[in-house]
């Protein structure tokens, strides 16, 4: 329970870390090579998916298609800021048995399927999940900040698993 609720701490404060010391001009600017994406719409969907799983758990069925979409978290860096403190708060507080909890999960793995496919889950693999969703996200938000000559935190994206590798590989 500590270590997945230390990784998600962690990944909203770079998150926090990101959203003070960027403009709304560099948050919101649209990148035509990146699907015209924004910083912005990335982080929005980051949090989408942690408030989809939090607002999940008394009906014990998260459904990521039915995210809430608020264009506020990509337009204003200020209430992303608001939105992701609140979500470190109620993470801070989850019960630590709640993360064995079962649940259903459901997803869309395909524009064609009329329905999403419903699979059996925990609330504490949802977590993982919104976690390692999160952090390929960030990784994209590197990139386009990096095409704005915008400087995030040192390993703002990169996934754990890179910087324990990279830190094998340098002491080789």
């Amino acid at each position: 329970f500590r270590r997945i609720l230390a990784a998600s701490m962690a990944l909203l404060s770079q998150g926090e870390a990101m959203l003070t010391q960027i403009s709304v001009d560099a948050y919101t600017r649209r990148h035509p090579v990146a699907f015209n994406a924004s910083i912005g719409g990335h982080y929005r969907h980051c949090l989408d998916h942690f408030t989809s799983l939090l607002r999940s758990r008394e009906r014990q069925e998260v459904n990521y298609d039915q995210r809430e979409r608020d264009v506020r978290i990509e337009s204003e860096p200020a209430f992303a800021l608001v939105l992701t403190r609140q979500l470190q708060f109620e993470l801070e507080h989850l019960p630590p048995g709640c993360l064995a909890s079962t649940m259903r999960s459901r997803c869309s793995l395909s524009d064609t399927q009329e329905a999403s496919p419903v699979t059996g889950s925990t609330f504490g693999r949802e977590l993982v999940y919104a976690i390692a969703h999160a952090i390929h996200h960030f990784a994209l938000i590197a990139i386009m900040a990096r095409l704005q000559n915008v400087t995030l935190p040192e390993h703002f994206g990169v996934a754990p698993s890179t910087l324990k590798h990279n830190a094998g590989m340098a002491t080789q």
